[in-house]
Order: structure tokens, then C-alpha cells, then sequence
């Protein structure tokens, strides 16, 4: 019976693979783009590429495990969600109120260690930040508003 139950797993693991996942970036206006309309400094402009872009923008860059089902669905699934609450991408394409609702967002979730995700900087430790460089992001985006 246990042997069953490995092969079964095993065969639902081997077919999950063939359901793979949109990897395709949408287009986008390089013009639209929040690091091209606000122009930040170098150090912020780094910080967003390294620790944002991946999950809020159409720039994603899709790592080897997202080959590797059901791991790529739920990265696929974390990566739409972030660019359903804010694309960097649309930036320009957002009315004022819009942006500095957004950028409300941005202090208070880097203040409060919810950006980025955890999961997202197991896999990625360069994308975690240093309290400098929360500093910076925090009070560049405060500037802006």
C-alpha cells in the first residue's frame, strides 16, 4: 500500500510538470516606468531593481525553479499579485491620487519589514535590506510626496 501511494505521488509529480507556467513578461513604455519618471538617486534606483522590480514590474526575472511545478505556480501566483498592487512598469499611467497612495504603501511596508517578502529573500539575499538602505528607499519616497 505505501509503495502505491509513492508511485501515485511520484506519477501526479512527473505530470504537474507539464502544466508549466506563463513566463512571458508584458510590454510595457520604458516611459511609463517609475525608475524613469522619478529618477532616483543610484543607490535607490539598485534597490528597487534588486529587491522590487522581480514582483512589481513587467521585468520579472524568472529563476531556474520556476521550471519546477507547483513551486513555479506559486511563485507565478506571488509575482501577479504584486503586480496587481502596484507595476512600476504603469507607473505614469496612474492618476496623482493613485501614486501617492502607492508611495504611503511603500514607507509603511518597508518600515514594517513586510517588503520585500520573506520568500522572496530566502532565494534572493541580495534583495534584502539593510537598515542604509531602508533609510534611503523610506526617505527618497517620502521626498516625493
Amino acid at each position: 500500500m505505501k509503495k502505491k501511494i509513492i508511485i501515485a505521488i511520484a506519477l501526479v509529480l512527473v505530470v504537474i510538470q507539464f502544466f508549466g507556467i506563463d513566463k512571458e513578461n508584458p510590454s510595457f513604455e520604458a516611459k511609463n516606468d517609475f525608475i524613469t519618471v522619478t529618477n532616483p538617486p543610484e543607490l535607490v534606483k539598485n534597490i528597487l531593481k534588486n529587491s522590487c522590480y522581480d514582483c512589481h514590474s513587467n521585468e520579472t526575472e524568472y529563476p531556474w525553479y520556476t521550471n519546477v511545478a507547483p513551486v513555479s505556480w506559486w511563485i507565478k501566483h506571488h509575482i501577479n499579485e504584486g503586480r496587481d498592487e502596484l507595476n512600476f512598469s504603469e507607473w505614469a499611467t496612474f492618476e496623482l491620487k493613485r501614486k501617492k497612495h502607492k508611495l504611503d504603501e511603500m514607507v509603511e511596508m518597508v518600515e514594517e519589514g513586510e517588503m520585500p517578502l520573506d520568500s522572496y529573500t530566502w532565494a534572493h539575499s541580495e534583495a534584502t535590506l539593510s537598515d542604509e538602505q531602508k533609510t534611503a528607499l523610506i526617505d527618497w519616497t517620502k521626498s516625493l510626496q
